[in-house]
């Protein structure tokens, strides 16, 4: 099978001024945010709607519908979430460091949709090469009249400030980022009152949107609605990045359309399994999303509903393989290690139920677990999400909590045996 939207570019392919000026213009670069700014609110709104193009940060929730609900108080802000830090994702890292205009063209037309005359870039602290490829571009943008008084001439302010967070994964989630924007701890709000379209930043109206988002919007505008939706699944269109890592040959960023199988991506595109060893287990959606095992999922399509209904979701588009070698114990005890290191503390299902499930996970690893582990790690979750179904009912403000429960849910419904051989046999049969 060809897959002709397929790219399967290495960053060392890419030409080594692929983030200048000069390198995006020759390519059609700020055409679509120069005919932005003879636009009205209601014709970009209506286009983006009309696109179909989902947020790409993990919700998958219509962006066009996202800027509808911007409440009518001003000023309003615009807030771009380049705090990639889901366990396996790494898509925006390259999206900032080698395309940075495009996502500066973005803004432009994000900013004029929604009538916003400052915006903020919000970047991982560990991303200090993207935050400055990200500013160069920014400064750029400044000295052709693209950002600043009066954009391409016009009579349309727009400033963007570029803000590099302190590494805290809690501030992916929007309104933790908005806390840490404003100079506040890094953790979430309750919504509400705080959703951030309606009390945002500074408590004015918010768009907050993922990089990869606001990266489609120029190509949208340029291509035109009926063609962006050729691109892709009726119900998912356009392209959509997944970052693949793990026991397969080819890892790396793919652009493709849902509607492929995950025996496509993972066997076709990323070259199947290492040491020709079986596959095991793969995370459809980072280290958030609960597993799929090739018995009930290898032929299930890659689209938002499909993945839904069988109790996951694509979220960041991250895809962790894992081969028969892997002890799911152990993967499972390092992703829940780090939620319950990451986690804010201000929910106390959170804070002390993610450490308790990591105290469990290490005990069986070590072989020390006992008969009641089992049942126990089942109670504890059920305390952090009620029920153990997907998508979560929490019992906490955001969905980190929920999410170390994720892959306790999945090693206790599809490897319940390998559980049970760590508690009897005092450990791991699989090699460290």
């Amino acid at each position: 099978m060809t897959y002709p939207l397929l790219v399967t570019k290495r960053m060392t392919d890419f030409p080594s001024d692929s983030h200048t000026l000069e390198r995006y213009e020759a390519t059609g670069g700020y055409k679509a945010a120069r005919a932005s700014v003879g636009m009205t609110r209601d014709q970009l709104v209506e286009a983006i709607k009309n696109s179909g193009l989902l947020g790409r940060g993990g919700a998958a929730f219509s962006a066009g519908l996202k800027w509808s609900f911007l409440a009518p108080a001003r000023p309003a802000y615009l807030v771009v979430n380049a705090d990639e830090s889901e366990p396996g994702t790494f898509k925006d890292r390259q999206l900032l460091e080698r395309d940075p205009h495009q996502l500066v063209e973005g803004i432009i037309i994000t900013a004029i949709a929604n009538e916003v005359h400052r915006a903020f870039v919000y970047v991982r602290g560990e991303y200090p090469k993207p935050a400055r490829r990200v500013q160069k571009a920014i400064d750029e943008a400044y000295a052709e009249g693209y950002l600043g008084k009066g954009i391409f001439g016009s009579s349309y302010d727009l400033d963007v400030v570029v803000h590099l967070g302190a590494g805290a994964y809690i501030c992916g989630e929007e309104t933790a980022l908005i806390n840490s924007l404003e100079g506040l701890r890094g953790e979430p709000r309750l919504k509400p009152p705080y959703f951030p379209a309606a009390v945002g930043l500074y408590n004015k109206p918010t768009i907050v949107n993922n990089v990869e988002t606001l990266s489609n919007l120029p190509h949208i505008l340029n291509q035109g609605i009926d063609s962006y939706k050729g691109l892709g699944h009726e119900a998912d269109t356009g392209t959509f990045l997944f970052s693949i890592s793990g026991h397969v040959k080819k890892p790396g960023n793919y652009e493709l359309p849902h509607g492929i199988t995950w025996n496509e991506l993972i066997f076709d595109i990323a070259g199947g399994m290492r040491r020709e060893r079986r596959l095991k287990t793969w995370i459809p959606g980072g280290a958030s999303a609960p597993w799929f095992v090739p018995s009930d999922h290898l032929e299930l399509p890659i689209t938002k509903d499909d993945t839904a209904k069988a109790g996951s979701m694509l979220g960041s588009g991250a895809v962790v393989v894992m081969d028969e070698a892997t002890c799911v114990v152990r993967a499972a005890e390092r992703i829940v290690r780090f939620f319950a290191h990451e986690s804010c503390g201000q929910c106390t299902p959170c804070r002390e139920g993610t450490s308790w499930l990591e105290m469990i996970l290490r005990r069986i690893e070590a072989g020390q677990g006992r008969e009641v582990d089992f049942d126990l790690l089942l109670d504890v979750s059920d305390n952090i999400s009620i029920g153990l179904a997907w998508p979560p009912r929490m019992t906490t403000i955001c969905p980190l909590g929920p999410s170390a429960v994720s892959p306790i849910i999945s090693i206790t419904k599809y490897f319940k045996g390998e559980i049970m051989t760590h508690i009897h046999d005092g450990g791991c049969p699989l090699p460290a």
